[in-house]
């Protein structure tokens, strides 16, 4: 079954109470969107994949990593491995207590992890950004569809009420006869 397309101007005036041409773009899209009968929904993380280059990949991989409990339980590892082997060989450690090389290393792991880890939540905030922005479109014209759907039906009940109406007036008169 086909739908008759609405005028935007008319959907816009009607359930936001402004024209069409004062309305923000990504709420001129969801009303013309509304008048055509035509979806809005679309998938943000596939729009989102798709534009992602390989450093904003392997930063994604790399906090990934990072963050989680084999990184952790790995460093912790190695990190006694560490400081085991060079308080066993004493006098021959590569990094004898205080080891200043081992935080050296640390340092500079953590010079490169940080920014790496800020690149990916940066990435994530913008994705964040445009799945909230999808989700106020999908609202929005859900919320007009309601609207419309609701007057239909005021509309249908009215006409229920008047059909209802006459059929006791005839009723009545029938009765009277």
């Amino acid at each position: 079954m086909s739908h008759i397309p609405v005028d935007p101007d008319h959907v816009s005036r009607r359930w936001l109470g402004k024209s069409s041409k004062d309305l923000q773009a990504n709420e001129a899209s969801v009303v013309r969107r509304a008048a055509e009968r035509r979806p809005i929904t679309e998938d943000i993380n596939e729009t989102f994949d798709q534009e992602q280059s390989f450093g904003d990949r392997l930063a994604d991989r790399v906090a990934s990593f990072g963050g989680s409990w084999p990184f952790i339980i790995a460093f912790g590892v190695f990190l006694l491995v560490w400081t085991a082997l060079n308080i066993v060989l004493r006098k021959d450690a590569f990094d004898p207590y205080p080891f200043i090389f081992l935080n050296l290393v640390l340092s500079m792991l953590a010079a490169v992890q940080a920014p790496v880890i800020m690149m990916s939540q940066n990435r994530q905030a913008s994705k964040d950004r445009l799945d909230a922005g999808n989700d106020y479109q999908v609202n929005l014209k859900a919320e007009i569809e309601i609207m419309a759907l609701l007057e239909k039906v005021e509309h249908l009940t009215a006409r229920q009420q008047e059909q209802t109406e006459l059929i006791q007036r005839l009723l009545q008169d029938r009765n009277a006869r």
